[in-house]
């Protein structure tokens, strides 16, 4: 059985890492890069380190799955750094894993901080016993338009600096707003905010266990690919998170997911499930406001479904802060989490 490390916390003035080991979007958003580090200078008193890939093109990264592993090792390595965090997701960060050294990851376990795509890289952590943080992301999360959000920065802060997450709370507001990259007004964009209905609770009683999970788009990509899965045994009482990205899933390939794991014997193996507030709009499709909540409708209802034909025991809680919508909450891949739902509480312990 592997042994779980949360890696040490940081402490201000700490020297940070900053990599892209999947899509080089800060390459062409050098404003929101930079933005987003000095967001880690003045509200967390870091000092960001830009490796290489930081600012490299898509088209550099694309050709160079192991220039990103060395930055990842590079940085794991460093005994300076003490968090590692990615600018940005993609959809090939799979073609990295095969390049990492997990003999470096575990013998220098340091804090990394990511989603979307960097779902990949999680697993890989979770599979080899290290904890790591699904959010935190610099563009998507750190570098937003208007001030940073206080439920952002409050766990934010708490990943960094705690050595647990804690209690988690759910947010009072929420936008999955599309921000416009290109206008020479960046920061002063105005961003939508709408009020957030909360966490809705299904089934089942108190439960804990480690969180696997992330990005649902990437969690079929792992398992299509089988390479870099733990033990199926080790997901035994466990607990899955999942979320899903701006490509707007619909319901059907939700349920098609989760109802392939129910066949492979995973889906069973939990006691609960964290489901994140989908994300409802992109840059190529808005929504009107009925239309928006109908899909969060369907895609509640298409897990719920996959959660009574194969574990109708599991505790399911939707609407969760964490994901593609913002604000967000830095959830912990391989943390132990307590869910109560008696007492409507998440505790990461």
């Amino acid at each position: 059985m592997t042994t779980f490390q949360t890696p040490p916390p940081a402490e201000p003035g700490d020297r940070v890492a900053v990599v892209a080991p999947s899509s080089g979007g800060a390459a062409d958003a050098r404003h929101v890069l930079e933005l987003s580090l000095q967001r880690l200078r003045d509200h967390f008193d870091l000092e960001p380190v830009v490796y290489p890939t930081a600012r490299q093109s898509d088209e550099f990264l694309d050709r160079s799955p192991r220039a990103r592993a060395a930055d990842l090792h590079a940085a794991f390595r460093d005994p300076e750094i003490s968090a590692v965090f990615a600018t940005i997701g993609g959809d090939d960060q799979i073609r990295v894993l095969d390049h990492l050294d997990p003999m470096i990851i575990r013998e220098h376990p340091t804090r990394f901080f990511g989603m979307s795509d960097n779902t990949n890289l999680a697993l890989f952590l979770w599979t080899h016993g290290i904890v790591s943080y699904y959010g935190g992301q610099l563009l998507n999360q750190v570098g937003v338009p208007g001030s940073l959000d206080e439920y952002t920065e409050r766990y934010l802060r708490r990943a960094l600096f705690d050595k647990h997450l804690g209690e988690l709370t759910a947010a009072k507001r929420w936008t999955d707003a599309v921000y416009d990259w290109e206008t020479d007004d960046y920061v002063g964009q105005s961003v939508r905010y709408e009020d957030a209905p909360g966490w809705s609770w299904y089934g089942g009683g108190a439960v804990s266990g480690r969180v696997w999970g992330g990005c649902l788009a990437i969690v079929r990509w792992q398992l299509a690919t089988n390479r870099y899965l733990p033990d199926p045994a080790r997901l035994d009482g466990q607990v899955l998170a999942i979320e899903t990205a701006e490509t707007l899933p619909d319901a059907d390939r939700v349920r098609w997911t989760l109802q392939a794991m129910g066949e492979r014997g995973l889906l069973e193996r939990f006691d609960g499930v964290l489901v994140g507030r989908p994300r409802t709009r992109n840059r190529f499709e808005d929504r009107d406001d009925d239309t928006r909540e109908q899909y969060r409708k369907d895609q509640r209802d298409a897990v719920l479904s996959m959660l009574d034909r194969y574990n109708p025991e599991a505790t399911a809680v939707f609407d969760l802060d964490f994901g593609h919508t913002n604000p967000t909450a830095p959830i912990p891949i391989g943390g132990r989490v307590e869910i109560d739902p008696d007492g409507e509480s998440i505790r990461f312990v």
